[in-house]
């Protein structure tokens, strides 16, 4: 079993230290440095917060500098934009104009130029008599067929025909096909005057192609 000994090993040729200072002088010196490390550190920490502080005011200013330059310019806009209020006003009006006038005329159907076509279609010898219109509004869609082989329709032409001889109704149904904006046709009645002519109901409906679009071509 081995003991420790208490004994300083003797080292040989090392260089020889005495210290001859009392225990007190030696603490105060230490205490001494503690004191300038920590005053070091204080004084680091106040430039540092006194450099942060100077720096946030440097932004602060140059923040409100900013703020009023983008103040004055929004004035300047302001007066500016003032000048063309009325023209705003004007664009304004005629914006709401154009598109009351795009709602009023969505529906219309140039109904003397379809009735020329018409005309040209039909034999010459055919008059037409007598004539209704129905078609729905800008405000209001036009009420569909309840008949099945009926195609969808904006408006209804009925015309009362009347031929010299015995009318070839089904060519002439074939023929009113040319017709822009045709939905179908069905022929009424047929009846024979007492001067010998024929009169004949015809109905005629018509889809959204018929339409004149007369805003949207910007006529």
């Amino acid at each position: 079993m081995k003991h420790r000994s208490n004994r300083r090993e003797l080292i040989y040729g090392g260089e020889p230290r005495a210290n001859l200072l009392p225990p007190e002088l030696r603490a105060k010196r230490k205490g001494k440095m503690l004191r300038q490390i920590i005053l070091v550190a204080s004084a680091g920490v106040v430039f540092f917060m006194a450099a942060s502080i100077g720096a946030v005011s440097v932004q602060a200013r140059v923040a409100q500098t900013d703020l009023a330059h983008a103040e004055v310019r929004t004035n300047e806009l302001l007066l500016e934009s003032a000048k063309y209020s009325q023209v705003r006003s004007v664009q304004a009006q005629i914006d709401l104009t154009g598109a009351a006038r795009s709602v009023a005329t969505g529906s219309e159907i140039d109904w003397r130029a379809y009735l020329a076509d018409v005309r040209v279609i039909l034999p010459s010898a055919v008059t037409i008599d007598a004539l209704a219109i129905d078609s729905g509004s800008p405000w209001e869609d036009f009420a569909q067929s309840t008949v099945a082989l009926h195609n969808p329709r904006v408006a209804t032409l009925t015309l009362t025909l009347t031929s010299p001889s015995l009318p070839a109704v089904p060519q002439w149904l074939t023929n009113l096909k040319m017709l822009p904006g045709f939905a179908d046709a069905s022929p009424g009645s047929i009846t024979r005057s007492e001067s010998g002519t024929y009169v004949v109901d015809i109905e005629i409906n018509i889809n959204a192609d018929a339409r004149a679009n007369r805003v949207a071509e910007g006529n």
